[in-house]
């Protein structure tokens, strides 16, 4: 049970009360992805006591993200912990009266349903378009809320996502192409923006995650009706900030995943195991069918071969005579940096993994 006394400034507003920090002390929330937004607004919610938080991401601290994700340090890049187990650490030592569940894995078809299994309610923080897609195919299976986030730049966007109450994800970039990986609409699918491609803004990133925050608290205490079906559009260097009314858009829209049922992201059908993850010169092999991986007994196999550096989480190795570095997880995943090229990846996989 929570201290609720730590919550007392936030106790006073008429919106909650001792009656809605309850609601907020018994809610659980998945966070997917811990970057830039899902970090940050993870951090408003632990602040704000909401009870349960999972928080799943597959990547590690790099220096580069300290710039704008302000939950990490640089000891956490220095040791490339992995960001579900270093946001989980940090959130613990601002909260200790809140549970938290770190998952460091790879969200997939396959598995995404048992991750969200006991949840009330999702945030984005996906850094790539595929991983909404999915979200959104099981957020319709479930019938369960969640709050996307988008940024890139100096702007962003974030909505509130309630089936079968607003339009879903897919509504809002259908057809698919006019959509970019940042998760905002753009005017060509020949040149989709990314933060990794174009930068972003770290005031920008709070801004949007401070709406998703508060979106999904007024979810949580049961006021939906206020959200609407708005799509909020924001501006951090212009201060602009508008309000798209897209509670038409579910029913002219003919969305063939909320109003037709299909899945193809849940299905498999559009996902890939071979991901070329923009702006970094690295690749990512998902298997096909992850299993444990003993990571002392492979860099114990790998130390002829090159240069092993492992942690509890995952091992980084650096092959003698290639100018890449594969950093493995223990579901196997691996990313290979140095390369955008899938095939000398796969083959880089390959070898040193067997499969």
């Amino acid at each position: 049970m929570q201290n609720l006394s730590r919550y007392h400034r936030q106790m006073l507003l008429p919106q909650f009360g001792t009656t809605g920090q309850e609601r907020l002390s018994q809610a659980v929330v998945a966070v997917l992805g811990l970057g830039a937004l899902g970090s940050c607004a993870a951090e408003l919610l632990a602040r704000a006591g909401v009870g349960t938080l999972r928080l799943i991401d597959r990547d590690f601290v790099d220096l580069t993200n300290l710039q704008r994700q302000s939950l990490y340090d640089e000891a956490d890049a220095r040791e490339r912990i992995p960001k579900a187990i270093a946001a989980a650490r940090h959130l613990g030592e601002i909260n200790h009266e809140i549970t938290l569940e770190p998952i460091v894995a790879d969200i997939r078809p396959e598995n995404i349903l048992e991750l969200l299994a006991g949840v009330d309610l999702v945030i984005d923080g996906a850094d790539n378009f595929e991983l909404r897609l999915l979200l959104n195919d099981a957020a319709l299976e479930r019938n369960l809320p969640w709050v996307h986030g988008g940024c890139v730049g100096t702007s962003g966007q974030a909505m509130a996502i309630h089936p079968p109450h607003t339009p879903c994800f897919r509504c809002l970039v259908n057809p698919v192409d006019d959509a970019d990986a940042s998760g905002q609409t753009s005017s060509s699918a020949t040149t989709p923006a990314t933060c990794d491609a174009v930068g972003v803004a770290g005031p920008a990133v709070h801004l949007v995650a401070s709406l998703q925050a508060m979106m999904a608290i007024q979810i949580l205490l049961g006021e939906r009706e206020v959200l609407g079906s708005q799509l909020k559009l924001v501006d951090a260097w212009s201060g602009q900030i508008r309000a798209m009314d897209l509670s038409r858009l579910r029913e002219t829209s003919d969305c063939r995943a909320c109003q037709q049922g299909e899945r193809l992201w849940l299905s498999g059908q559009q996902t890939s195991q071979t991901t070329v993850l923009c702006g970094r010169n690295a690749v990512q092999i998902s298997p096909a069918h992850p299993r444990p991986l003993d990571l002392h007994l492979l860099a114990h196999q790998l130390a002829p071969l090159g240069d092993v550096r492992p942690n509890p989480y995952l091992l980084r190795f650096k092959p003698t005579g290639y100018n890449c570095e594969l950093t493995i997880f223990r579901d196997r995943r691996t990313y290979i940096e140095g390369t955008e090229d899938p095939t000398l990846a796969r083959t880089l996989y390959t070898q040193f993994l067997g499969d």
